[in-house]
């Protein structure tokens, strides 16, 4: 903020007809709405906004909070807060975040974290990502269910040279698609499907019989023609379809 934003603003923020940290959310929000801050644009720290707005680090908080709550804004733990992508139609393989796909249904999503660690890249997986054999990648599974029932696994490994900080995530509260989308932009998508049978494993973590066939999909992401992520999402065929809407 400028101080000649400040200076234009500050009277918003002086004690009136609505609470501060209300004053604070249309301030931010008269940004987004204007297009001054775009969509995954970084907004203002907790301590600018006391800074720059004379309000209680109390008030703040609270102003994120809530429109982190509302979607407007995106909070990612360690990083900042971003201005909140707007939902838009949808193509047959668009990237979509699963936690959005549950909640646009109106139903709820839960996650568990099975997997979170760092290891040695395979020759298929330093590969697919653009590096050496052996060389130092990130690996999560995660399984998110729909009103308490699993319904995709995912099995990602991350270029940590791009996502430094991607195993210091909350995943219980935010999905890696949302974390990866807000810090490496997708340029680039690659995506195969297949119709599989699940290993033993994936059979205990979906709850299903080995004998129930799948959906899973390969997908390979690039940011400014780097490679961040490959990832396998493994779908029950009996609780899940790809669905596309042409006008």
């Amino acid at each position: 903020m400028t101080s000649m934003e400040r200076k234009s603003d500050v009277s918003a923020f002086e004690d009136g007809p609505i609470p501060r940290y209300e004053a604070v959310k249309q301030f931010i929000r008269s940004r987004i709405e204007s297009g001054e801050w775009p969509a995954h644009h970084r907004i203002p720290s907790e301590n600018d906004i006391v800074a720059d707005l004379g309000v209680s680090r109390m008030t703040a908080n609270r102003a994120l909070r809530e429109l982190a709550s509302e979607g407007a804004i995106t909070r990612v733990q360690g990083v900042g807060s971003f201005v909140a992508a707007q939902k838009g139609s949808t193509a047959l393989l668009e990237v979509r975040n699963i936690a959005d796909e549950i909640r646009e249904r109106g139903h709820r999503h839960t996650s568990h974290i099975d997997r979170l660690e760092e290891r040695s890249a395979s020759p298929e997986i330093a590969d697919a990502l653009g590096l050496a054999t052996g060389a130092r990648v990130f690996h999560s599974i995660i399984v998110h269910a729909e009103n308490g029932v699993p319904i995709q696994i995912e099995d990602r490994f991350v270029n940590p040279v791009i996502c430094p900080d991607y195993l210091a995530q909350d995943f219980a509260g935010m999905t890696p698609n949302a974390y990866l989308t807000l810090v490496a932009p997708i340029t680039r998508t690659e995506q195969v499907v297949e119709a599989v049978l699940p290993q033993p494993w994936e059979c205990k973590l979906l709850s299903i019989g080995r004998d129930e066939p799948c959906l899973m999909i390969r997908r390979r992401t690039w940011s400014e023609n780097r490679n961040v992520t490959v990832a396998r999402l493994i779908y029950p065929g009996t609780r899940y379809r790809l669905e596309g809407v042409s006008s």
